[in-house]
């Protein structure tokens, strides 16, 4: 296999890059060499397509700046054989870009982060206008605050279309992340990997939309919406809340302690989601966070989903901790269906549920990679296979 030089890549980007500034329509790469040099050299439009192949770990830039219309794109070449990063502490660090987009990329086995977008530690430059796509990141940790993808400081962000299997903190983690759409994604927890959360959005993160993701015994709790933040790491470094304006909807949680935990959020919503046997709570309502001035966990709303427990395992479906504002909380017309006792599937809930469907059957097919079929006509209009088409998507602007 012949390998392009460090500083034959960056020669072919400049001269790509010549008379009118054009930008080169795409710069392949081959080796770890060529792919820094081509990162180092990327300008508005530049595509680096990287050849199959083995990758060493360490693939760091800041400040790449693309533009909307001709966005900097990291891909590989072949979306059927994509290039396989290994070991190390951080698979790919990027540092205060925008308009930038990653696809078709696997990262397998780093001890610290698999992939990990950030501002460069100043709040002034977030990372803005990211795309992950078809990203498989694979074996983080296995234990500790590793993460399969580590958000810090970035806005009006996409990730789409990845797959995350087995890490020891968070599958997704955002800190201090604004105007973000995680959708089509799959989170798989891995024995042997301590998996605290699938997706977790805190630090003063905010807008943030989960939709159509699968959850497999994704961490602890599979979604958190907010958490435990120290106060030098919020952004904007003002917020008196660990998230606020979080949505998650029509995907599939099977399994976990807590499928959904509301931790120090200030508002968000829960709806037209297929929650699978979890393994003791249904729900958790927790503050974490609790320095002054900070707002109780409160203003979450429940609504549409399609519940299926055990008593054997589920006691209490809601966890309600002290320093929170149940009473706050919104329940409406969710489908409970408990299986081991049908006759106790009316949950103890902190407020009373509006239209709420107890004890039906509603003849799930068995859980696979493909979506779960509801097989019971009155619970067609529940969970995530219910989900509308949004009218107006809420994509981050600029994608």
């Amino acid at each position: 296999m012949g390998f392009l030089r460090a500083g034959q890549a960056a020669l072919a980007l400049l001269v790509l890059a010549g008379s009118g500034g054009a930008a080169p329509e795409a710069v392949r790469v081959k080796d770890d060499a060529s792919l820094h040099a081509a990162l180092r050299a990327a300008g508005p439009g530049t595509v680096i397509r990287i050849a199959p192949g083995r990758y060493g770990p360490g693939v760091s830039a800041a400040r790449i700046r693309g533009t909307k219309e001709r966005p900097v794109v990291l891909e590989g070449a072949d979306p059927a054989d994509p290039p396989v990063f290994e070991g190390g502490n951080v698979a790919i660090q990027l540092s205060a870009c925008e308009h930038l987009k990653l696809a078709n990329l696997v990262v397998r086995g780093q001890r610290g982060n698999g992939v990990n977008i950030d501002d460069g530690g100043d709040p002034a430059t977030p990372s803005r206008h990211i795309e992950l796509a078809g990203i498989r990141v694979l074996d983080i940790g296995p234990r500790g605050n590793c993460d399969g993808i580590k958000l810090s400081g970035a806005d009006d962000f996409v990730v789409r279309d990845c797959r995350i299997e087995g890490w020891g903190g968070q599958g997704i983690d955002m800190v201090g992340c604004h105007r973000g759409l995680i959708e089509d994604c799959v989170l798989r927890g891995k024995a042997g990997f301590t998996a605290s959360a699938g997706v977790q959005a805190k630090g003063g993160s905010r807008d943030i939309i989960v939709r159509r993701c699968r959850f497999e015994d994704a961490g602890s709790r599979a979604v958190n919406l907010g958490g435990s933040t120290g106060l030098d790491y919020f952004r904007p470094r003002d917020a008196k809340y660990e998230a606020k304006d979080i949505t998650v909807e029509g995907s599939v949680f099977t399994g976990s302690q807590a499928p959904i935990a509301f931790v120090g959020v200030d508002g968000a919503i829960v709806r037209f989601n297929t929650i699978l046997r979890p393994g003791k709570w249904i729900l958790r309502i927790l503050t974490e966070t609790t320095e002054p001035g900070f707002a109780p966990c409160r203003n979450g709303r429940f609504e549409r989903n399609l519940v299926v427990f055990r008593r054997a395992e589920v006691a209490v479906v809601v966890n309600v901790g002290p320093r929170t504002a149940p009473e706050t909380f919104v329940f409406t017309e969710n489908y409970w269906y408990c299986e081991d006792r049908p006759a106790e599937s009316r949950p103890e809930l902190p407020v009373s549920e509006t239209g709420g469907v107890f004890g039906l059957d509603p003849r799930l097919s068995p859980p696979g990679d493909g979506p779960v079929r509801v097989l019971q006509p009155k619970a067609g209009g529940y969970g995530a296979t219910a989900l509308p088409a949004p009218a107006g998507d809420r994509r981050p602007s600029g994608r």
